[in-house]
């Protein structure tokens, strides 16, 4: 009897283990304490055990569900915490996945996702993502310049249906910003906002379907990244909302933008220095600033950028339409820049190139200028604000711009009835390869006798 019994329990407990549900498998780790790899840009709160459960999809990828790791979803509670403790998990997994799913509204303090994770991480945002509800509730020992960081990271993917909300209306109205002061001034004071989302140092990144509005500041910036593809995001904020570029590019190269809607307070696109090889293609932009270089040379700085490509393109309702625009007394060099295939809807100034940017009327005039050179404008044709003139080339008297090439470029005031106002050039040497509307019959035909060395072979 006794060993019959004996053999019936051991039957019983290898026949529940082996029918136990995948999804419903505990996993267990030696160590279950919250590792280092993710630093916050302040202390850390205190440690917590973290749960061992993980999800299993059909694919292989392991699931770290935030909420799994205590995350509340309710848009009041901070739930940085569980989502650093979900993050570290992940990145010490191949073929990993943090999901935020749909249904909740998860607040986070400003905070640095660290890498290097193992590879095939990916962040799944389903749910909507939001920050502390204005200057005010920003906790005073965290940095107001930046939200969510991504440092270090390579190979991986961000995607999902979700929101993510920089709820910036309070930001906007800070009386430091133009126009928020007593009756319509700008007032000094305290003015630092954050960068909604920030990659610095990443590479091999692909962000896809998300959606991102109202940030206090810039929506997405790259920094010292390579070989990003972003493709079908939603990017949205009031026309109004000032210095909330759509996406900022600086110091990174290899970069793709496709198919994606920017509706914001400036410009859809900024290319900053040190960055070449980008290209923009099938995006709608507007309200906006346009798709801008620059501007570049601010305080005497040196500026490189070079490869971009602008195509198959429309900007609508924007203050400037394609741009590339610089600080008198900079160096270096922006060359080989094409913008291709652009349709224009009443914007007030389709294409710009200004190398006296300023943003006050007491810019003192400089002699050094970061060097433009072969630009190429094909087929760009749509209509225009009257109140300005449809194309702008003002270029340094002692760093002219160069060959400037215009094909196919048909531009028309939007007001019917007005006359084609004839565009501006200063300084701009370049050449029209078919007729354009209106005639740029002012630029200087070949190249510049004397023009100065501006060592631009550091560029």
């Amino acid at each position: 009897m006794l060993i019959n019994f004996v053999l019936t329990q051991i039957f019983n407990f290898f026949f529940c283990f082996l029918f136990l549900p995948i999804h419903g498998r505990l996993h267990y780790t030696s160590s279950l304490s919250l590792s280092q790899i993710s630093v916050p840009p302040s202390p850390a709160p205190t440690a917590a055990v973290i749960p061992s459960y993980n999800g299993s999809s059909a694919l292989g990828t392991t699931v770290f569900n935030v909420r799994t790791f205590g995350a509340v979803g309710n848009g009041v509670t901070d739930d940085t915490k569980p989502f650093k403790m979900a993050w570290d998990s992940a990145c010490q997994t191949e073929d990993s996945e943090v999901l935020v799913p749909k249904g909740h509204s998860f607040m986070l303090q400003s905070t640095i996702f660290t890498g290097p994770c193992k590879s095939g991480l990916k962040l799944q945002i389903d749910g909507t993502l939001v920050p502390p509800n204005g200057p005010d509730s920003w906790p005073e020992n965290m940095s107001k310049r930046q939200w969510l960081v991504f440092y270090r990271i390579n190979g991986m993917s961000m995607q999902g249906g979700g929101v993510i909300d920089g709820r910036g209306e309070k930001w906007w109205n800070l009386p430091c910003k133009p126009h928020k002061g007593i009756n319509g001034t700008t007032l000094p004071g305290p003015c630092d906002s954050p960068a909604a989302v920030r990659f610095f140092m990443c590479s091999n990144l692909k962000l896809q379907g998300l959606k991102i509005k109202n940030s206090p500041q810039f929506h997405f910036k790259f920094d010292n990244c390579q070989n990003v593809l972003i493709e079908s995001l939603t990017i949205n904020s009031p026309a109004l909302s000032p210095n909330t570029d759509g996406i900022h590019i600086q110091n990174t190269n290899n970069v793709k933008i496709y198919n994606s809607l920017v509706s914001n307070g400036d410009d859809c696109v900024s290319i900053g220095t040190g960055s070449y090889n980008i290209e923009i293609r099938n995006i709608t932009c507007g309200p906006s600033h346009g798709i801008s270089i620059g501007s570049l040379g601010i305080g005497n700085s040196r500026a490189c950028v070079s490869n971009i490509t602008v195509r198959d393109s429309i900007i609508k309702h924007s203050d400037n339409g394609v741009r590339i625009k610089t600080w008198q007394g900079g160096s270096g060099s922006v060359s080989s820049i094409t913008f291709l295939n652009i349709h224009m809807d009443t914007v007030r100034n389709p294409i710009v190139l200004d190398q006296y940017y300023c943003l006050t009327k007491h810019c003192p005039n400089q002699t050094s200028a970061v060097h433009i050179s072969n630009i190429l404008y094909t087929n760009i044709r749509g209509t225009y604000d009257v109140r300005s003139p449809p194309m702008h080339f003002a270029c340094s008297d002692s760093m002219p711009c160069t060959n400037l090439t215009l094909s196919e470029v048909e531009l028309l005031p939007a007001t019917k009835g007005r006359l084609v106002s004839s565009p501006l050039c200063w300084s701009a040497y370049g050449t029209m390869q078919t007729i354009t509307v209106p005639p740029v019959l002012c630029l200087l035909g070949g190249i510049p006798e004397l023009l100065p060395q501006n060592d631009n072979d550091g560029c």
